[in-house]
């Protein structure tokens, strides 16, 4: 991992000073936060260079030659979280990273894609004000973010809102959580407009249940759905057009899953899993209709 640009040295020969970089007070994701250490979630391959960016409550691990996250981590005080943030803030780059290992604008510029949300913008928003704000805004880099599809379904729906279903089964008393997640970057992935478009997304939430570490994980597809679509999917896109997407589907999975999906270490969480692991391949990934049909217990 390459850690980002450190203070630099600026001024004639005479009298230099030392200026900080931008974000260079950033502290970033805490590993600490559940008082059980949850580490920020890193290749398991030497091979594939990454960029660690701490941000307010939150870091960002980069892929530079995918020029996206590989994953983020933010730490979640469910009993200090502002919900009165106004979403003011426009995207922009961050720039301790060269803007061309960063999707820009221009990737989704007049196309039916979105911004997602990697860290969701309101995870990272608590402490005081001034804290809360500068959260807010560290969250509108565009190393937080991945094309998505503009569809919106109630699978969707579920996906935004987990945190907040999760908050209200963490911890009684402190109601913590230490959410992970980040695009599946895979070699097949769609190219466009310079960057590969992932087809899903994985989250794995880490909280304390009765005392002890436990762990949930879940994916969201955005892959073309090929019974309803197959023509346009196998056909691919149209020149100039975004990849064909298909209507996001949520699905709980084995936190080990998500491990091998996407080649991360991801500490003891596949060890601490609420969800029973089942052989059947068609039991094993839970497809969620609403936030009733997580799983949060061991049987």
């Amino acid at each position: 991992m390459i850690p980002a640009d450190s203070p630099r040295t600026v001024g004639a020969a005479a009298g230099t000073t030392t200026s900080r970089p931008p974000l260079a007070d950033r502290a970033g994701y805490d590993e600490h936060f559940l008082g059980v250490r949850v580490p920020l979630p890193v290749p398991t391959r030497p091979q594939v260079e990454t960029v660690v960016l701490p941000y307010t409550h939150f870091t960002v691990v980069l892929r530079p030659d995918r020029r996206m996250a590989v994953a983020a981590a933010v730490c979640v005080d469910g009993r200090r979280l502002m919900d009165q943030v106004p979403r003011e803030s426009s995207w922009q780059f961050d720039p301790r990273v060269d803007k061309a290992h960063q999707t820009g604008h221009d990737v989704y510029r007049d196309n039916s894609l979105e911004k997602g949300h990697l860290v969701r913008r309101l995870d990272p928003v608590w402490g005081a004000a001034a804290e809360a704000d500068q959260a807010n805004e560290d969250t509108f880099h565009y190393t937080n973010a991945a094309p998505q599809a503009d569809v919106f379904n109630q699978a969707k729906k579920v996906w935004q809102e987990l945190e907040n279903h999760l908050l209200d089964h963490a911890a009684d008393v402190d109601r913590r959580l230490a959410v992970l997640t980040g695009p599946v970057l895979h070699d097949s992935d769609p190219p466009y407009r310079g960057v590969q478009v992932p087809l899903r997304f994985w989250k794995v939430a880490a909280f304390l249940q009765g005392g002890s570490l436990a762990s949930t994980a879940y994916v969201l597809d955005q892959s073309p759905d090929l019974t309803r679509d197959a023509e346009r999917a196998l056909a691919g896109a149209q020149a100039g057009a975004p990849p064909p997407l298909g209507a996001f589907r949520t699905f709980q999975v084995p936190v080990r899953d998500v491990a091998e999906l996407t080649s991360l270490d991801l500490g003891p969480l596949p060890a601490v899993d609420l969800m029973p692991v089942v052989r059947a391949p068609a039991e094993r990934w839970k497809r969620l209709a609403s936030h009733d049909d997580i799983v949060l217990r061991r049987d």
